[in-house]
């Protein structure tokens, strides 16, 4: 099993920067395909990237797509979302997950363990 434990996300001017992290617990997170996704309000789960256990290998949701990225340091057990470019309309709560095994799926139901969620507001 592992656990995670999200941090960052917070209040931020359109345009601005934030970096999620999330902190895997165990011995094993090479193993695990790790994702994120995000809710906001009034809307259904949304991936929004995913990095396979190696960190070879990437997918991102269309309206992220080269303002998002996913990275991983496996030495650390930890995953990372830098979000370059926010925009309102990425107003969420964003929760880290992890899928054991090693390829990328972008169904909420393929990650079995998920974090806390943290809050990133985008003010216009």
């Amino acid at each position: 099993q592992v656990q995670l434990v999200q941090s960052g996300g917070g209040l931020v001017q359109a345009g601005g920067s934030l970096r999620l992290s999330c902190a895997a617990s165990g011995r094993t997170f090479s193993s695990y395909t790790m994702g994120w996704f995000r809710r906001a309000p009034g809307k259904e789960r949304e991936f929004v990237a995913a990095i396979s256990y190696g960190g070879g290998d990437t997918n991102y949701v269309h309206s992220v797509k080269g303002r998002f990225t996913i990275s991983r340091d496996n030495a650390k057990s930890t995953v990372y979302l830098q979000m370059n470019s926010l925009k309102p309309e990425d107003t969420a709560d964003y929760y880290c997950a992890a899928r054991r095994s090693y390829d990328i799926v972008v169904a909420a139901t393929g990650y079995g363990y998920w974090g806390q969620g943290t809050q990133v507001t985008v003010s216009s």
